[in-house]
């Protein structure tokens, strides 16, 4: 996709996938792909910085003689979560406004 990616986008697709379940670092990059064309070098950060706003805490599970570090959402993780996707229904619907509607108020 062409549209870049900023840094509440990333909060609220990480969020938004560790709500459903925990998810490794991996696993949430693939996701994040299938919209963005991001490099997975890119996700590790907003990974760490989700984790020191206590928006998520992290563990360690092995797999296959390797441990997978887990990211699950955390209380406070889940109100971040539904603040941003109010922002993002609400820009979500003023840019539909702008591209469907011409911007003319109906």
């Amino acid at each position: 996709m062409i549209f870049p990616m900023n840094t509440p986008m990333f909060d609220l697709l990480v969020l938004s996938v560790v709500k459903k379940e925990d998810a490794y670092g991996y696993q949430l990059s693939q996701i994040i792909k299938t919209v963005s064309n991001t490099k997975d070098s890119t996700l590790y950060p907003v990974l760490k910085r989700l984790q020191e706003q206590n928006f998520v805490t992290v563990y360690d599970q092995p797999y296959q003689g390797r441990n997978r570090r887990y990211y699950r959402i955390t209380e406070e993780g889940h109100r971040q979560y539904l603040m941003l996707r109010e922002e993002w229904s609400a820009y979500k619907d003023a840019v539909d406004e702008i591209v469907v509607e011409g911007g003319r108020k109906r």
